[in-house]
């Protein structure tokens, strides 16, 4: 994959948050902070040119890119922090004013044809059967029409992070998901398994507020 387009957007977007959470999460000072952000610009680089583009079409895209982000801070800490810390980590670093605008629009679109469409779209691409860094899912609408689950058999995020020798901190980024259906207003998001925790699949429950 190629750094330009979405990686490098991502990096312009995200990457100050990433740093000043540095300071305010974790504790470094702001000498330490820059110098890792910058040793961490380096590993994203190396880990977004290590991945293969992703079909047209691949919803999923986003989601690999934020990961190669918080695996290449990861990677570049002087210490290994608990799960705890690096959930608030991630999370405080991804849930910026911009991540929050974008969340209150999307919510306003669930449950929308479009919104369906997408996801059913998703379901039939089945990238992971060739891309190992993407995600294969099922549509599953919940017959009472209160909302849907996408149920998640193959996980790009298990697979680069497994790789990297960051399994310990994907569950960090499955929390985003509470995170971000709440900031949208629309759904509650609801889940019983995660693939990260040995679970059969990854369902993510999204339930219409006020049903």
């Amino acid at each position: 994959m190629n750094y330009i387009g979405m990686p490098a957007g991502m990096w312009l977007l995200f990457g100050r948050s990433f740093q000043k959470n540095l300071s305010v999460v974790l504790g470094y000072d702001k000498v330490m902070a820059k110098d890792t952000a910058a040793w961490a610009k380096r590993k994203y680089k190396e880990i977004i040119a290590s991945l293969p583009t992703f079909e047209r079409g691949d919803i999923f895209l986003m989601n690999i890119v934020s990961c190669a982000m918080f695996s290449a801070f990861c990677l570049n800490l002087p210490e290994r922090h608990s799960l705890d810390k690096m959930t608030a980590y991630y999370r405080d670093s991804m849930m910026t004013g911009a991540m929050r605008w974008f969340c209150r629009q999307s919510g306003r679109k669930k449950f929308g044809k479009r919104d369906i469409d997408k996801m059913k779209r998703a379901a039939a691409l089945k990238a992971a059967d060739r891309n190992k860094y993407s995600w294969n899912m099922e549509y599953l609408p919940y017959q009472d029409g209160s909302g849907y689950e996408a149920r998640f058999y193959k996980c790009g995020i298990c697979t680069l992070m497994t790789e990297l020798g960051l399994k310990e901190y994907i569950p960090a980024m499955c929390r985003l998901d509470y995170t971000m259906s709440e900031a949208g207003g629309a759904a509650v998001f609801v889940r019983e398994y995660t693939l990260a925790s040995g679970g059969p699949y990854c369902d993510c429950g999204y339930k219409k507020k006020g049903i």
